[in-house]
């Protein structure tokens, strides 16, 4: 835990949280400031300040988790589609440096904008970044 980490400080209940599932590795809450009612935050219990900081085993029940979750908000809401959310660092979004998984609950009338501009990589730039790509998995 680091003492000044507001996720650190909701997993050690130093701050109330709506909690709606716990084991002995993650913590699922609402989140305080919610894009739509119903988002969830899924924090690791232990600090670690993001995606490269996990081992393999905690990244699998994470990601049961945010499906876990995903289907229970189905079941409670009628919503139109969900989006599963993960920053790291902060060029990405990420603006609390403990890992968690937004859960958004989403409908067809809502304002939320997720995405960016797409690129048109030529047949040349995509044969460089899958041979850089390939040279990164040795």
């Amino acid at each position: 835990m680091k003492s000044e980490c507001m996720f650190c400080k909701l997993v050690n209940d130093e701050i109330p949280s709506y909690r709606l599932f716990e084991d002995d590795d993650i913590l699922v809450i609402l989140d305080k400031f919610p894009r739509n009612m119903g988002e969830c935050l899924i924090l690791t219990k232990e600090h670690y300040d993001n995606l490269f900081d996990l081992d393999s085993k905690l990244v699998g029940k994470l990601f049961r988790a945010s499906i876990e979750t995903a289907e229970k908000l189905r079941r409670a809401l009628p919503i139109d589609g969900l989006n599963i959310l993960q920053n790291n660092g902060e060029a990405a979004g990420q603006q609390i440096n403990h890992f968690h998984i937004h859960v958004i609950p989403r409908y067809d009338f809502d304002s939320i904008i997720i995405q960016g501009k797409a690129l048109n990589p030529s047949e040349e730039e995509f044969e460089a970044f899958a041979a850089k790509y390939a040279a990164a998995s040795d």
